[in-house]
Parts: structure tokens; C-alpha cells; sequence
């Protein structure tokens, strides 16, 4: 059965469908308190074909939608239930914000003593106002802060007791009393935290879009999918594969940062193993590492909180700089999202977008389609969940692969139960590496092992402690009210 948002209301429907679907509703909601969402909306899309002439069923479904991330199918949903608030919060999700003010402003004149409503309204309303003023700033101040900025006037006073970069340079000791430190939630200097930004802005510079990536025969890649700034989840990792080096190769393939309140810690320490071991770990850029989204799931509030305003428009401009796919020996593509609304996109088409500079995506574009698209069990494409890039069948994963002389596409940017999943006759695996994401999924991470003969081998695992300070602690008020 399909589960995306269909349905004629005011149709004749039987008194027993109605009952029945009564049944349904309660089974589902009962699925959606134990946090099936999946399972719910399987109920919740039940109870609808027997009778969809009922409001509240669409809005239940629109809130499992949005309790997926699925905000594309909630806002259809809503629409069909005319739920503004709960359209204008997944408008906020997708961070369309102008839309979700429109519709916080009909809800606010609806009910003006609504207090969770007013937060809502004022905190987006914050948000498009500070957005109107940065446009206005760049376009007064087109240059780069990272072209002007001088990390050698910041002094490392005598009473720092951390890490420190001897000459400016990066060494394995330097990274691991960095994770040490960042494991026992204390900081690095500020200095050594914009020199490790900088240096990894200036190797992306000279990184193509779509990086190849050849494996040595004595040496073994990983390919980890989304850790979203679950630190101690990340180096956890490090713990059941081993840290990065010359040979125990990785990459990380997109959304390092958000959800979780310890994307600092995260995005650093892959920032500085990326300048220690430039040609043995690869990042890849996910629709996180993007200014929209970071506004709303906490990465722009954490680096204000724990540094500056500065050290997070450094991150922007670096984030833009990162590339967009590998090519694993030549055969296995590696992308943060998927693939494309177009049947005619090659390799080269990927390896000639201009990515630089773009802190924020441009819908519709082939970039945005690899941060955003998901695969869907039906051939074909269809419209997204998520309201943002396509879903994409089978036969449009096979088509692209024949047509590059590819053999599988390896993806993240969705969760999965059991850290991985392997669908389209085997040729599209999604890589999920934050388990029990957000503290609420209950769902393992999982990683990638390959070698240099192209075996693929998967490893899952359970999450780990961590300290007491919740998801999304940093971010805007509005995101916290979602978490």
C-alpha cells in the first residue's frame, strides 16, 4: 500500500468502513504514543481509504509524516485536515519560512491567546527578519570573511591547559587530547579552532565536486553515513573500527551537524583528521551542512553559544566549499541523498557543478536533488516526502548506473532500524551511523567497510552514553519546540 497522502473527501462511505476505520485510528494512535511512527501511518492511511471524509485523520497522519521528517507528505496532510500550524511548523522544517509566517499570522488572528502559537509566530518571524538583514549585509559586504580574516592576532594566553598547534601544524597527538578534551565537554582555543577551519577550506578549495577515489590494495575504506552531532555516538565509531589513518581510510558521507548538541565536537575533529590525512578521509556535504537548516536544528546557535557568531560564518563558507560525491574505484558513487528528476545526468554533470558559494540550495537544481532525494520502492519518480528533491524507483537507479558504468550508489540522509538498508535489486544501500537518533528512534547505526576488491562488508551498533543536555539544546526556540 502506498502511504502517500491521497484521498476525496465527501465521499459516500458505508457505516461499517466507518467504524472499522474508528478502529483503525485508535490502533494507530495507540502505534504513534509508542513512537511507530511508520507503523502508524500504516494504520492512519488504513483508516483513511475506508473513510476519507474525516479531518482528524489526516491531521494524525500529518503528525507521524512529521514525526519522520517526512514535512512534503505533513503539509499535504494538513492542508487536507486545514491544520495551519502544524502546515507552517513542517514549512518551517523544510525552511520556507516565509510560507510558515503566513500561515502562524492566520492562526495567531484565529486564536490570539494562543501562547504556544505567539512563540511560534515570533520566533519564525525573528528568523525572516535576521534573513532579510544578513541578505542585506552580503550584498554590502560581498567578500568572504576567511579572505580577510587574520587567525595570527588571536593570542593563546598562558592559562589554556588544552591542545596546541605547534607552528600551525596538525599532528595525530594534537587530535586525539582534542577529542579527549572534547569527550570531558571542555573546549580547544579558539585559535586552533578557526586554524583547523581554515586549513580544511583551503583543501576543498582544490576539491573537485565529485572526488575520486581510489582504494590501495593494503587499505580499507568506511563509509559512514549521517552522525548529526551525536559526539559520543562518532567516537564510538573510531572505537569499534579504529581512527582514521593512511590505511584505515573513511568517509563521511554528509550531515555531520544539527539534532544533536554536540556538532561542534563533531565537525571538528572530522575537520582536523581531514587536514592530517587529507587523501584517506572525505567528507561529503549533506543538506545540513546548509544555513537554512542550521538556523533551525541548533548547529548556528551551538557555535555561537561555544565560540562566536564569527566561527559560525566561517563554518558557512567552509560547508559551501565541500564536495558533493565519490566515485569509489571507479565503480561504486557515494552521495548524501540520491539521485535525479532528469534520465540524462552523468558524471561529468556532477563533476561540473559549481558548488562554491552556495550556502544555501537552489530547488530543483542537480545539487540539491544529491543532498535531497530519496529512493522509493515503486519505479518511476515521485513527488518528495520531504517536500524538497524527488523520490526515485528502481529503474531510475539501474538506468543512471548503466548509463555512468557504475555498479551501486551508496546513500545516507535517512534513517533506517537497523543502520542500513539494501534495496532496488541491490544496487541503492542508505547508511544511517546515528543510533538512536535524537534520543527518541531507538533505531542502531551502522557503517560500511570496503575494500580495495570492492567487498562490502556492514557492521551495526548500539548507542552509547552521553551527557545529560538533550537534542537540539542550541537551537532557535522554534526547533525546540519540535524536538
Amino acid at each position: 500500500m502506498s502511504n502517500e497522502p491521497n484521498g476525496n473527501q465527501n465521499t459516500s462511505v458505508l457505516e461499517e468502513n466507518k467504524i472499522k476505520a474508528e478502529e483503525i485510528k485508535e490502533a494507530a494512535n495507540k502505534l504513534f504514543l509508542a513512537k511507530k511512527y511508520e507503523a502508524a501511518i500504516e494504520k492512519y492511511s488504513e483508516a483513511i481509504n475506508l473513510n476519507p471524509n474525516v479531518a482528524a485523520y489526516y491531521a494524525n497522519r500529518s503528525f507521524a509524516y512529521f514525526k519522520t521528517e517526512a514535512f512534503g507528505y505533513a503539509i499535504t496532510d494538513a492542508d487536507k485536515a486545514i491544520k495551519l500550524d502544524l502546515r507552517a511548523a513542517a514549512n518551517m522544517n523544510l525552511c520556507k519560512f516565509k510560507d510558515a509566517l503566513r500561515d502562524f499570522r492566520i492562526v495567531m488572528k484565529r486564536s490570539p491567546d494562543d501562547k504556544d502559537a505567539k512563540a511560534k509566530f515570533t520566533e519564525c518571524e525573528k528568523i525572516v527578519k535576521r534573513m532579510a538583514f544578513e541578505k542585506a549585509i552580503e550584498v554590502d559586504s560581498p567578500k568572504n570573511l576567511a579572505e580577510t580574516f587574520d587567525v595570527n592576532t588571536i593570542v593563546v594566553e598562558p592559562s589554556y591547559d588544552g591542545p596546541k598547534l605547534e607552528d600551525g601544524k596538525i599532528t595525530k597527538e594534537f587530535i586525539e587530547e582534542m577529542m579527549e578534551r572534547f569527550k570531558n565537554q571542555k573546549r580547544i582555543h579558539k585559535k586552533h579552532a578557526f586554524q583547523i577551519i581554515l586549513a580544511v577550506r583551503k583543501i576543498m578549495l582544490e576539491t573537485p565536486s565529485l572526488v575520486d577515489i581510489t582504494i590501495p590494495q593494503d587499505s580499507n575504506l568506511t563509509v559512514c553515513g549521517d552522525v548529526h552531532g551525536q559526539y559520543y555516538d562518532f567516537i564510538n565509531i573510531f572505537k569499534i573500527n579504529g581512527v582514521p589513518s593512511e590505511t584505515n581510510m573513511y568517509l563521511f558521507n554528509g550531515d555531520f551537524v544539527d539534532r544533536g548538541s554536540f556538532s561542534l565536537e563533531v565537525i571538528l575533529t572530522l575537520f582536523a583528521y581531514k587536514w592530517l590525512y587529507p587523501k584517506s578521509l572525505y567528507l561529503t556535504r549533506g543538506n545540513h551542512e546548509t544555513d537554512d537548516m542550521n538556523k533551525v536544528y541548533g548547529f548556528e546557535g551551538e557555535v555561537k553559544a561555544k565560540f562566536s557568531e564569527e566561527m559560525f560564518e566561517l563554518f558557512s563558507e567552509t560547508f559551501s566549499t565541500l564536495p558533493l560525491a565519490h566515485l569509489i574505484n571507479q565503480k561504486i558513487l557515494v552521495v548524501h541523498g540520491g539521485l535525479f528528476s532528469r534520465d540524462d545526468v552523468t558524471l561529468d554533470d556532477i563533476r561540473n557543478i559549481d558548488r562554491f558559494g552556495k550556502k544555501q540550495l537552489d530547488h530543483g537544481s542537480l545539487m540539491c536533488e544529491l543532498l535531497w532525494s530519496d529512493p522509493q520502492p515503486q519505479p518511476g519518480r515521485g513527488p518528495s516526502k520531504r517536500g524538497v528533491g524527488i523520490q526515485f524507483g528502481p529503474d531510475v537507479t539501474e538506468n543512471f548506473l548503466k548509463r555512468n558504468n557504475l555498479e551501486l550508489l551508496i546513500r545516507s540522509h535517512e534513517v533506517k532500524e537497523n543502520g542500513y538498508v539494501i534495496e532496488h535489486n541491490g544496487k541503492c544501500i542508505t547508511v544511517f551511523s546515528a543510533p538512536n537518533y535524537c534520543d527518541t528512534i531507538g533505531n542502531k547505526g551502522a557503517i560500511i567497510n570496503i575494500t580495495s576488491d570492492l567487498k562490502l562488508d556492514y557492521k551495526t551498533f548500539e548507542a552509547v552514553p552521553h551527557p545529560n543536555i538533550r537534542p537540539m539544546a542550541y537551537a532557535s526556540q522554534f526547533g525546540g519546540l519540535f524536538t
